[in-house]
């Protein structure tokens, strides 16, 4: 049966597969950025740098409450892949049915847990008194939302894991316009503040999961399931947690790393706060391709492992390293030469944008790095050997906790030590997850290969 978004990666050029299956992706993920940034330049520029950093100080803590829907989404996206990979349509399909359980019942529990523990985790993170409410508020609308996020990433791992990168690109376009539409009126004409820029990115979200889903059913074979095929499979959920806690845990623990920073950062006050708030936004816009090419990756490599391709991955994996090379060297430059024009972009005081212009300077030095963790990443989670995920979670909590305790004592490192532990723990994580793949051990974690014994 001929498939309409299907990609099958198991044959063919392995770099022009991923090539063509990430670009969607990274259009995708650039307007998801795009977004987030715009919460962060309408507030920044039309509100204040405190309600700029009231946001930013909550970046962290959204990821940790999200973390084991995210995680698990992974788990069900590699289990398809590799079970599309294999010819398995049946257990293709279940998978895809028995996500709706794990996904949604993990997605309310987290909902309910982050509205609760909002303003205790930000207190306990020092956040200042002057951006304290703000978060609050923010992250407690965040929190809300967080079926809708669930939803829409389970969605785009499933279509990914397929190879259908584009039907998740073409909702989250429409999704991006509805927010900065909904965002200029929620703060602009409204004058809602951080909780108009929440309740947008909320709205936008369920607009991207509900067309994603509906769009998915109407014209994909594998979303038209009947009552027998909605049926639980234990074995299938078993596999699903086995698979995507591991992945959860890493997410989670660096989440509390980024925590863990986030409370260095906060010592240093509102200027720092309000600096590396716009940073962050900024990197996670040029870690997109990174993050594209590290999905495509995930993808090409649990659907190889499904048809027995070990060499195949291989050689997808070291003709990455090049693309990855020259993307860095790309993003290095433009932070060389144009971090102060871009910081412009969020905030009009000079101090932030003086401060900001020097972080990223820093922290540009090791993008290669950045860029290695993800495309070793994405092959280790897409063969199967996701336990390691919970080992290079812990060694960028080593990395984040450890060096921004030690620097901050540090007085001639002062408010930089910010970006120097940032680009060291992207430094030895990328260097853990090589040694990883050298070991090989992820060349029999195969899933298909196990429910077969």
């Amino acid at each position: 049966m001929k498939l309409r978004y299907v990609m099958d990666m198991t044959e063919g050029n392995e770099v022009s597969l991923m090539i063509k299956f990430s670009l969607p992706m990274l259009i995708g993920n650039i307007f998801q950025q795009f977004y987030n940034m715009v919460d962060s330049i309408i507030v920044g520029k039309f509100v204040n740098a405190n309600a700029l950093a009231s946001i930013g100080v909550t970046s962290s803590i959204s990821f940790l409450f999200f973390s084991l829907c995210l995680g698990l989404a992974v788990g069900v996206g590699i289990i398809i892949a590799q079970y599309f990979g294999a010819r398995d349509d049946k257990n293709v399909k279940s998978a895809i049915a028995n996500s709706i359980y794990v996904i949604g019942s993990t997605s309310i529990f987290i909902s309910i847990l982050g509205i609760f523990l909002a303003r205790p985790v930000l207190e306990f993170m020092k956040t200042p008194v002057e951006i304290l409410d703000d978060a609050v508020l923010y992250l407690q609308i965040i929190a809300g939302g967080t079926l809708a996020v669930g939803a829409y990433n389970a969605m785009s791992f499933i279509l990914r894991a397929l190879g259908d990168s584009k039907t998740p690109l073409f909702f989250l376009i429409i999704a991006s316009v509805i927010n900065v539409i909904l965002d200029l009126v929620f703060v602009l004409v409204f004058g809602w503040g951080v909780a108009g820029a929440a309740i947008a990115t909320i709205i936008s979200q369920i607009a991207a999961a509900t067309g994603c889903i509906v769009f998915a059913v109407k014209t994909e074979y594998y979303f038209r399931l009947k009552k027998e095929e909605l049926k639980v499979n234990k074995n299938i959920i078993k596999e699903t947690i086995k698979v995507g806690l591991p992945v959860a845990i890493q997410n989670s623990t660096i989440a509390f790393s980024l925590l863990a920073l986030q409370n260095i950062v906060n010592r240093f006050g509102r200027v720092a706060v309000a600096s590396y708030t716009a940073v962050m936004r900024i990197e996670q816009l040029i870690q997109q391709p990174f993050n594209s090419l590290g999905a495509a990756m995930s993808t090409f490599s649990a659907q190889n492992m499904g048809a027995n391709k070990i060499d195949r991955i291989k050689k997808g994996y070291h003709k990455m390293i090049f693309i990855i090379a020259a993307f860095a060297l790309m993003a290095f430059s433009g932070a060389q030469f144009g971090g102060r024009y871009i910081m412009r972009m969020f905030v009009n005081e000079e101090d932030v944008i003086a401060l900001g212009a020097k972080g990223i300077r820093i922290s540009s030095c090791f993008y290669f790095f950045l860029g290695m963790i993800y495309i070793t990443r994405g092959l280790l989670n897409g063969a199967g050997d996701t336990v390691y995920a919970m080992i290079n979670g812990f060694v960028e909590v080593i990395g984040r906790v450890g060096f921004s305790s030690i620097l901050y004592f540090f007085p001639v490192f002062g408010v930089m030590s910010i970006w120097i532990t940032t680009g060291l723990t992207w430094f030895i994580t990328a260097g853990a997850s090589v040694v990883r793949y050298i070991q090989g051990k992820w060349k029999t974690k195969s899933i298909v290969k196990v429910n077969e014994q």
